[in-house]
């Protein structure tokens, strides 16, 4: 008791320092410095349409020499490219996959300072840790401003089951909220044990005795980091995805040393490839920093740190739709947060060691790990279920060490921006929040180092973002009347699109139907709609992943959606980008391993496969009995033309050859076309276990059996009336 005391009264004196720290920022936030920064901001407008890809890469070969080329399309590389550009700089910028298709999509989508950082800094009386959260808070209040389509306040519960942690917490919520001063999002405030289970239903009750909740922000990760580089595109800069880096080009400088003076690039498209001339090139290429490095200097030692952090999405009723939920002591010390999002609840993040690569993957030790975390807050009316992952995906976090410092061997806990010997500007680490002020200090950085002559200083800081100029919380009402869009949809498009909605919108086709009038879903259960597909090649998807996994976010949400879903989009694509058969045959299989390995499917279909059958003997007997109800031949397997049947029988007449390949592949483990048995009771001893959350297959052997046992009533009624009948004329 007298340590937990004793930890409290630090943290009390923490919020005295923590005021003190904070008194000079706050009575500065409105200097004539500010006013003239926001003014400035307002006069620059966008200045052209959205160039084509093709476009794009016409400008990129045209042999001109660039102010700054820009290596990464990730949030940095777009907020650097947004930046460079704004200042009046001619701006390039290349990313050798899709823009966002490493770190930058695969967050938890919160915009936060860190809870825990403040913490940190408190009870260590560490001046860095309040500063990089001082800042996180200033830029989450920037990211809000700019984009409020794509982001929004989120109120964060922290649950407490010991009475003395009460106070403990509340002090420390109440630092975060002073330290973000004017720009808190929403104050926090403490719940008692009744109302938290009103406003969570779904939390554990027992020796609860209340509860803080504080704010943050959230967002759609990957569509803001697109937005970004949209914006960036729209000011003038030449950007471009699947345009690696082959090789750093060097010239002699004025004092006889080697710079850097362009990149020798190639498009992964096409596979031509050309040089573009630069005066500076930055390198922010998250986990993949010292590659580029390396392609500098190949003696220069590696800073890069990697570690996975994995998350799951869970069905949207573990969560409500406007609460989110922080576990702060799990287990192994880690931070759980169980977050809504999109209509379904993201669950993480783990923190593990791990390789640099493009195609991380989620193991099935990690998403154990979370599954058994979030037990310890959820009631037991909620089963958490293996078979409830909808989707589970890893980032990579570049952790980096300092190379300006001499202690190479501590990671930073900020972001950092070194200078190579030859110009290369090398900006690494930092976090999601902060990626404008990181794109500031690399500029100034590179402004410093190159000699670039900008028109005028950096003014991102409540830049709007693609699509926020015209957005208003309802203009999704707009478009439901003036275009007939269902609802759902609309407000889909809205907080996707902002005020380009509308543009989305045209490009829809007729649905045929009296309501909806626009808008065919590419899947029933979401409400993405094929007018996203062919305005996301608009915003340079090139691949099925790219649209799938990016423009609509499908495969984050719900792996079997976007293999369902994919056929469809790929169809779209192909009509648009002029693909061959072969070509789209090459992206649909390309974008299913990308699911199966990247998404989580593969480990979802390897963990059912392993789980043992056990059953009674009653229970065996029952299964065998509805397999045999599918099976009528006696063949000893079910084939589609069973299934189909079936379906038929009891007035599912209009389902397609696609949706029954999809019913046989859920069950279908050894991919020969056909069930067996064994494969059959695997599935349902899967379902009993919780490890899959239900089966389409599963339901028909159930309706089949259900309508065989009606039909035999029917026939044993029918001969026991003739019986009767017989016996009374007799």
């Amino acid at each position: 008791m007298a340590s937990r005391l004793r930890k409290f009264g630090v943290t009390a004196a923490g919020i005295a320092i923590g005021a003190a720290l904070s008194t000079y920022a706050l009575q500065h936030k409105d200097t004539p410095q500010y006013q003239v920064q926001m003014e400035e901001m307002q006069r620059i407008r966008r200045k052209r349409t959205l160039p084509s890809r093709s476009e794009q890469i016409k400008a990129l070969q045209s042999d001109e020499e660039y102010d700054v080329l820009i290596i990464g399309g990730g949030a940095t590389g777009a907020g650097c490219a947004l930046d460079s550009v704004t200042r009046g700089l001619k701006t390039a910028l290349v990313e050798a996959d899709d823009f966002a298709s490493g770190t930058s999509s695969r967050s938890t989508k919160l915009i936060h300072g860190g809870v825990r950082y403040l913490q940190k800094a408190i009870l260590g009386l560490d001046i860095e840790q309040y500063r990089m959260v001082k800042e996180a808070l200033h830029e989450r209040a920037s990211m809000l401003r700019s984009a409020p389509h794509l982001t929004r306040p989120l109120p964060i519960m922290l649950p407490v089951y010991t009475w003395w942690q009460i106070p403990y917490f509340w002090v420390g919520i109440k630092a975060y909220d002073f330290v973000a001063g004017d720009r808190n999002v929403k104050s926090s405030y403490y719940l008692s044990r009744a109302d938290a289970l009103e406003l969570f239903p779904m939390l554990r009750g027992d020796k609860l005795c209340g509860a803080i909740v504080y704010y943050d922000g959230q967002q759609d990760d990957a569509r803001m980091n697109l937005a970004i580089a949209l914006t960036a595109a729209r000011h003038g800069a030449a950007i471009t995805n699947h345009v690696e880096v082959l090789e750093l080009l060097k010239k002699k400088g004025d004092d006889g040393k080697d710079v850097l003076c362009g990149a020798k690039v190639r498009d992964n498209i096409s596979k031509k490839e050309w040089t573009i001339k630069a005066k500076c090139i930055i390198n922010a290429t998250g986990p993949f920093t010292d590659s580029i490095r390396k392609m500098d200097n190949p003696t220069v030692k590696e800073i890069c740190c990697p570690s996975s952090g994995v998350h799951i999405v869970l069905p949207g009723y573990y969560s409500p739709q406007q609460m989110g939920l922080l576990d702060p002591d799990t287990s192994d010390g880690r931070v759980i947060f169980f977050l809504p999002w999109l209509n379904g609840t993201i669950a993480g993040t783990t923190d593990s060691p791990c390789d640099v690569t493009r195609t991380p993957t989620p193991t099935e030790d990690e998403i154990q790990f979370i599954l058994s975390e979030i037990k310890n807050y959820l009631n037991k009316d909620v089963d958490v279920r293996r078979g409830d992952v909808l989707s589970a995906w890893s980032g990579i976090r570049p952790l980096v060490s300092d190379p300006n410092k001499e202690d190479t061997q501590s990671l930073a806990r900020n972001h950092i921006v070194h200078v190579s010997d030859s110009k290369l500007i090398t900006i690494a680490g930092g976090k999601w929040t902060t990626f404008r002020a990181m794109a500031e200090h690399t500029i100034d950085a590179a402004i410093k180092a190159c000699n670039l002559k900008p028109e005028r200083g950096c003014v991102t800081d409540g830049l709007w973002i693609e699509g926020a100029q015209g957005w208003t919380p309802t203009m999704y009402i707009r478009l439901v009347q003036d275009l007939g869009l269902e609802v759902e949809v609309a407000k889909h498009l809205a907080i996707s699109y902002g005020d380009r909605a509308f543009a989305v919108a045209k490009l829809a086709t007729l649905t045929g139907k009296r309501w909806p009038i626009i808008g065919k879903k590419l899947h029933p259960e979401f409400p993405y709609i094929d007018a996203e597909v062919r305005y996301g090649i608009r915003e340079y998807a090139c691949t099925c992943v790219d649209m799938i996994s990016r423009r609509l976010r499908l495969s984050f949400l719900n792996v079997q959606a976007a293999i369902e879903a994919l056929p469809m989009i790929a169809d779209i694509m192909a009509e648009e980008l002029k693909w061959s058969k072969d070509e789209k045959e090459r992206q649909i299989k390309q974008c299913e391993h990308f699911l199966q390995t990247q998404m989580g499917h593969q480990a979802n279909r390897t963990l059912k496969e392993k789980v043992p059958i056990n059953f009674s003997k009653q229970e065996v007997d029952m299964y065998v009995k509805r397999f045999e109800t599918i099976d009528k031949e006696k063949k000893g397997y079910v084939s589609i033309t069973d299934i189909k049947r079936a379906m038929k029988s009891f007035g599912d007449a209009e389902v397609s050859g696609e949706e029954l390949h999809d019913i046989l592949k859920e069950i279908d483990t050894n991919m020969n076309g056909q069930v067996e048995l064994e494969e059959y009771l695997q599935m349902m001893s899967a379902i009993k276990s919780g490890f899959v959350s239900h089966s389409r297959f599963a339901a028909v052997a159930e309706q089949e059996e259900i309508r065989k046992e009606q039909e035999r009533l029917k026939k044993q009624i029918t001969i026991e009336r003739s019986g009767a009948t017989q016996r009374k004329s007799n």
